[in-house]
């Protein structure tokens, strides 16, 4: 019974006709078009993203009725003057305060209500004050310098200038930044075409069961249903994948339901409420079957098999130099232990969504929010059984990734729903949808036993890793081979015998996310170092200097780093904090860290870009790379400026399948290596034309292509001409972790040698925002599963850190020229939480003498001191 609400909205009296329980955060986006506020955790009301100003106090909107505003006055950033939101987008530009930009308008609202106020707050105050807000990416640093220039400058102080034109190496806004604070740039559950339905998916509730049947018939009878799809109705091919296609868009009747994130249905209604009522509606009969959990016991003989395309055994991945057991053997001290990880959520916080829109020429406008849109295309065009050139697919900006966009979720069932209605269909998953959906990062279980000479030299190592990439391949294969080749670390270790095993379960698939299995064997070789240097009389800072690789040693794999290498640099650069620290009496931790850029392991990478000359004077600049809020769009006009001098702000950076531009995923610090390099091949292109004399206007339609290949990496256990290399390039950095008198998190030192920072201060934002991750992953963070069930998908007890408990973090940008990177960089995006709980766990044994092994380490000081990441229920029956 729909009931008509009266109330002010942004000065304007207003009315609506709505059902009285109806959500304030859906009556606002849905019947007045306020896309400023955004949904992320409804109704947790624990993200902040739908916030608005009720009577002048900050309120989020998800867990508000309609019918409690009646008469009430709110207040959006559509409401605000002018002069008072450019302020707002001028300071967080200014300071980098912004990534993806998901959580920013919500931010902005609370900001304006805190700096209105006629009074001064400290930084631990505002900090405190935005405890009702999450941002996965920025680590908040940034947002809190933002907070307090916006502050000053409303009492007579002034913005440092917004840069608008500048190239390699100095600080130029983030591209569409201002539009991304202000919730101007449309997400896709933002955008609205006219005839559009709603779709929603049914998920599997078990973790195994045979699908009996599927009874659609009531929600089909329901009206406003459109369309109602099961597995009979694709057209084309149901599985999918990235890799190994063994993943079902929809699982039929009379197969097996293999996790709690499978599809059995999808349904299109005219709108959202119905679509979910019929879901509802959904019969499926099922049989429950006894669900693979471990996998230790997965890989046994005669374990049931959980996926049909694939072994239990989903890849193993050995990698022997010298002889282990006799160096080992040999060695003056050896520790032995095994560490234990834990399955993370990426949490980023824009759920998944796709529109799919029918266009005249009987093409399909995709508009997704992934990290391969070629991978999209070609995926989506297989389940369609339609050839690639049917569908065109646009990337939309996408509210945090983190890896964990790079499959598919819902992009095939959207276009499927679109093809059967012939109208446009857009689907968004709630929060616990998008848990139960997506890859997760691997829980690794990693036995270590390393030994040194008796004056600390690593001499040997033998190591075992069993990771759990549950009922899907995604690219876990590609992790667990990851993780076996950073296992010993920025280390120099004579002997090796490593095994890396990626079983199948039927818990939720994992796959990619930041730092793709090097975080943690990271954490477990540090450890074992830590252990190593007590055993000799070393302290941790020695330890690591006597053992980091250098200029012509070799890598784990037997790659000899012929380059300049920079992670004695970054030792060097964090020396002083971490003696000041230990010579003060305070605990502290240390740990050092490398991380691949490109997929290395004998891919063929190739990076692709165009520039496009418009006759408004502009440049289209694609790339088939991913921006996901790690400024990739940005850095790639500084290459093009730096290359011709032309003003950045003439530059349009975009990402869509108009030119074969298709270079797999946005993954393994990839993106600025492949695409800032085909960036300079076209920019040199139309540098010379530019050269010959002629202007803009003369070249008005020239395309000018870029390419670039890397085609000399070697497979694990092969070579290339006589050589081994397994990856082009590796970040390298160290962090030192101080802790205060109660054992908390204090201060975070991290040196990072990023080649060359093309964009210093997005640069330092970027390994902020790791280092927040970092610590989360470390302390505070986990997803546990029960049958197979993710037992949360509450962000507070997921665990992820609030500004408040972020520590200081001091960055060091250092600078060793890469030869083969675009002006001498390579990728940041991940390493900035490689080291992070390696050096947490040092810190907390020299605080109280207890060593970690396991993560998230929610027994110690520093994470009690943290009130987040506390899930009710009996921890033993968790996987």
């Amino acid at each position: 019974m729909t009931k008509t609400v009266r109330f002010r909205l942004n000065g304007e009296l207003v009315a609506v006709d709505t059902l009285a329980d109806e959500p304030l955060l859906d009556v606002l986006r849905e019947h007045f078009k306020i896309k400023s506020i955004k949904p992320g955790c409804a109704p947790q009301k624990e993200c902040g993203c739908c916030l608005v100003l009720i009577e002048g106090q900050p309120k989020v909107t998800c867990s508000i009725k309609v019918a409690q505003i009646e008469g009430r006055s709110i207040l959006t950033l559509e409401g605000v003057s002018d002069n008072e939101r450019k302020l707002y987008a001028d300071a967080f530009q200014a300071t980098a305060g912004l990534q993806c930009g998901y959580c920013t308008p919500g931010l902005v609202l609370r900001i304006k209500y805190l700096t209105d106020q006629d009074r001064d707050y400290t930084r631990d105050e505002i900090a405190k004050a935005l405890d009702g807000h999450l941002c996965r990416c920025t680590g908040y640093v940034k947002i809190l310098d933002a907070v307090e220039l916006i502050h000053k400058a409303k009492r007579g102080g002034a913005l440092p200038p917004v840069v608008e034109n500048g190239g390699v190496g100095e600080p130029l806004q983030r591209w569409q930044g201002a539009d991304l604070v202000l919730g101007r740039r449309p997400f896709v559950a933002d955008i609205d075409v006219p005839n559009m339905l709603h779709g929603v998916v049914v998920l599997s509730p078990h973790a195994r069961a045979r699908v009996k049947s599927i009874d659609v018939s009531k929600a089909r009878a329901l009206p406003g249903v459109q369309a109602v799809a099961t597995a009979r109705d694709v057209p084309g091919n149901r599985w999918v994948g990235l890799i190994y296609p063994d993943w079902p868009v929809m699982v039929a009747e009379s197969e097996e339901v293999r996790c709690v994130g499978d599809v059995v249905a999808a349904i299109a209604a005219d709108t959202a409420r119905i679509a979910r009522a019929a879901a509802a509606l959904v019969e499926v009969d099922y049989e429950p079957l006894p669900p693979v959990l471990d996998p230790f016991e997965s890989v046994k003989p005669g374990a049931p098999r959980v996926n049909p395309v694939h072994a239990n055994v989903l890849q193993v991945t050995k990698i022997v130099k010298g002889d282990a057991a006799a160096a080992l053997k040999g060695s003056a001290h050896v520790v032995t232990g095994t560490w234990r990880t834990q399955r993370i959520e990426h949490l980023f916080l824009e759920t998944e969504a796709t529109l799919a829109v029918p266009l005249p020429d009987g093409r399909l406008h995709i508009y997704s929010q992934g990290q391969g849109i070629f991978d999209d295309r070609r995926q989506v065009a297989s389940v369609l059984g339609e050839p690639e050139e049917n569908l065109f697919v646009e990337l939309m900006p996408n509210g945090g990734a983190f890896g964990g966009r790079e499959d598919m979720t819902i992009q095939a069932q959207t276009a499927l729903l679109a093809r059967m209605t012939g109208r446009p269909v857009r689907v968004t998953l709630t929060r616990d949808e998008s848990v139960r959906m997506h890859p997760k990062r691997h829980p690794l279980t990693m036995t270590y036993t390393v030994g040194c000479d008796a004056q600390g030299h690593l001499t040997g190592a033998k190591i075992s890793i069993m990771g759990d990439s549950g009922a899907y391949a995604s690219v876990g294969g590609k992790v667990l081979e990851r993780a076996a080749g950073h296992a010993v670390g920025p280390y120099k270790v004579p002997a090796i015998d490593i095994e890396s095993t990626a079983a199948y379960t039927n818990n939720p698939p994992c796959g990619a996310m930041r730092g793709f299995g090097v975080n943690q064997t990271s954490f477990a070789i540090e450890g074992c170092l830590d252990l190593l240097a007590a055993e000799v009389g070393l302290d941790g800072f020695e330890m690591r200097w006597r053992n980091v690789l250098r200029t012509g040693d070799a890598y784990t794999t037997g790659q000899i780093l012929d380059k300049p290498i920079g992670v004695e640099t970054t030792l060097a650069a964090v020396k002083d904090a971490y003696y000041a620290a230990k010579n003060a009496g305070r605990a502290v931790g240390i740990a050092c860290a490398l991380k691949n850029s490109g997929l290395g392991n004998g891919a063929i990478e190739r990076g692709h870009a165009r520039l496009v000359v418009q006759p408004d004077g502009t440049i289209d600049l694609h790339t088939g790379f991913t921006e996901m809020g790690q400024g990739l769009l940005t850095i790639l006009t500084q290459c093009a400026v730096e290359v011709t001098h032309l003003p950045a702000d003439i530059f349009r950076p975009q990402v869509n399948t108009r030119f074969e531009l298709g270079a797999g995923q946005t993954t393994g610090s990839r993106a600025t290596l492949l695409a800032g390099r085909a960036v300079i091949d076209a920019a040199e292109k139309l540098k010379l034309d530019l050269a010959k004399g002629l202007s803009l206007d003369d070249l008005a339609g020239r395309v000018y292509e870029g390419t670039t290949v890397v085609d000399d990496t070697t497979a694990p256990g092969e070579t290339k001409n006589g050589k081994i290399k397994t990856h082009t390039t590796f970040g390298w950095a160290t962090q030192v972790v101080v802790l205060n008198e109660a054992g908390a998190v204090d201060t975070v030192y991290a040196a990072h040698d990023v080649g060359r920072a093309l964009n210093p201060q997005q640069c330092t934002a970027q390994i902020e925002g790791a280092v927040h991750m970092g610590l989360g992953y470390a302390l505070t963070e986990e997803l546990p599963c029960k049958d197979g069930m993710p037992v949360t998908a509450k962000l507070r007890e997921i665990g992820v850190l609030r500004a408040q408990h972020m520590p200081k973090v001091e960055v060091t940008l250092v600078e060793v020229p890469e030869p083969e990177g675009p002006f001498g960089a390579k990728g940041v995006g991940e390493i900035g939480l490689v080291p992070t709980a390696g050096a947490v766990a040092g810190a907390l044994a020299m605080f109280d003498g207890t060593r970690h092994m396991r993560l998230p380490m929610k027994e110690s000081p520093a994470a009690r001191a943290i009130n987040l990441g506390r899930i009710p229920g009996d921890r033993n029956e968790w996987h």
